[in-house]
């Protein structure tokens, strides 16, 4: 579901915009950890990863566990490759540009 989800994104925003995507540990919290004085131990039976995807207006987001992160991965990798045809390339001319006036 993410990542027809994420597929869409991807169309809307080929033309312009741009689609941010964030990865990070998630340990099945909800809320916020304590402050000092208040020490709650508390260990994830479970690794997980947390993505996010956002075209500005519209947000989703997955939980992965461990025993599906090798599927979740293969089939993420290839919308990405699907997908980067729009990026920009790099203008050579300004970088040579700026070795010139170092030297």
């Amino acid at each position: 579901m993410f990542l027809t989800e994420l597929t869409r994104l991807f169309q809307k925003c080929r033309t312009s915009g741009s689609v941010v995507i964030t990865l990070k540990k998630y340990d099945g919290r909800t809320k916020p950890v304590p402050r000092k004085g208040q020490s709650e131990s508390f260990e994830p039976a479970d690794n997980k990863c947390l993505l996010r995807a956002s075209d500005g207006k519209k947000k989703i987001s997955t939980v992965v566990s461990t025993k599906e992160v090798i599927k979740f991965q293969m089939a993420y990798s290839n919308l990405l490759r699907a997908h980067m045809d729009g990026l920009k390339k790099k203008d050579k001319k300004s970088k040579s540009k700026k070795t010139k006036a170092t030297q």
